[in-house]
């Protein structure tokens, strides 16, 4: 007769093994042909964290280290406790959790990551655009003369206060935050008004669904910054952030409108920038257009170059 001691500890493999599967299959497999985050090798192994929350919710243990570097962006003056208070502020607000549907091992999540580059004049793309789940805009970016390139669709746009746009019912609104003063404008931009100032004109108040807001970690940032970017350049892209968070939510990434146009110019598809030497700014794009490519060659994303 087997003794109550060896029930108990065949009944604890058991469950150490279903546990043990369970997040295996949730963390490693999906129903693509190619799952973005899959780590086998070792350069993207060495970059890829999936235990990085892209995203900000309620319950969260904020990293004092991950503040006193997201403070340096802006030479921001406010404390970690001001900073925590203004988080609690905005979940008074804003759902607690983000809306992020989990992996899962039976289907696959595919995304359109779609940048503002002057090279999807002409691309047509618009069709494979809008055929992913999820597609994620960022900033000034419009679609209304522009559908057959870059696609009708949006499910989430990535913005700051300074590239702020307003957006319809059933787009998320995805802050990227640089400063304290970023949060509370999103606060007030849903509510009293936001009348502060910033080094160019903001919304003071924003139409978005108030149920669909998402918020970036700062740890997320600073993860991005040195992990991928290795500290080079002052601090990541929106465009490059966006495309990290696809990796994190999806299980297929399609990235198109990246990179400068055919005549190496950094404009974008609805606009010729007036200063051609303004390049990238403050962010690393070189470094930035190189890891795209890298993660290209390694099948983590599907790359469309434009024309």
């Amino acid at each position: 007769m087997i003794s109550k001691v060896n029930v108990f500890f065949i009944l604890m493999m058991v469950m150490g093994n279903c546990l043990f599967w369970k997040a295996y299959m949730s963390q490693t497999f999906c129903a693509c042909t190619e799952c973005s985050s899959s780590s086998e090798d070792g350069w993207f192994k060495k970059r890829f964290d999936k235990s990085v929350q892209p995203l900000l919710s309620a319950n969260m243990n904020f990293s004092v280290d991950a503040f006193d570097w997201w403070k340096k962006i802006q030479s921001e003056q406010g404390s970690f406790d001001l900073f925590e208070r203004t988080v609690h502020d905005l979940f008074r607000m804003f759902p607690p959790k983000p809306d992020v549907k989990d992996h899962r091992p039976d289907y696959c999540r595919t995304c359109a990551v779609v940048g503002n580059s002057g090279n999807l004049d002409k691309s047509h793309y618009g069709p494979l655009i809008d055929l992913q789940d999820v597609v994620i805009r960022m900033n000034g970016a419009v679609t209304k003369g522009y559908e057959a390139d870059v696609g009708t669709r949006t499910t989430h746009h990535v913005m700051y206060p300074e590239s702020s746009v307003h957006l319809d019912e059933s787009t998320h609104l995805v802050l990227v935050p640089f400063k304290i003063k970023d949060i509370d404008w999103l606060i007030k931009a849903f509510s009293t008004g936001f009348f502060g100032r910033s080094y160019a004109p903001v919304l003071s108040k924003i139409k978005a669904n108030k149920n669909l807001v998402m918020v970036i970690n700062p740890a997320f940032m600073q993860y991005v910054h040195l992990k991928w970017l290795e500290k080079r350049g002052h601090y990541p892209s929106t465009g490059f952030m966006a495309l990290l968070l696809a990796m994190h939510i999806c299980d297929e990434v399609h990235v198109f409108g990246y990179g400068a146009d055919s005549d190496g110019n950094w404009s974008h598809y609805f606009e010729k920038l007036k200063d051609k030497h303004l390049k990238t700014g403050l962010h690393p794009g070189g470094v930035e257009y190189g890891l795209i490519q890298e993660l290209a060659k390694q099948n983590k994303i599907r790359f469309y170059k434009g024309f």
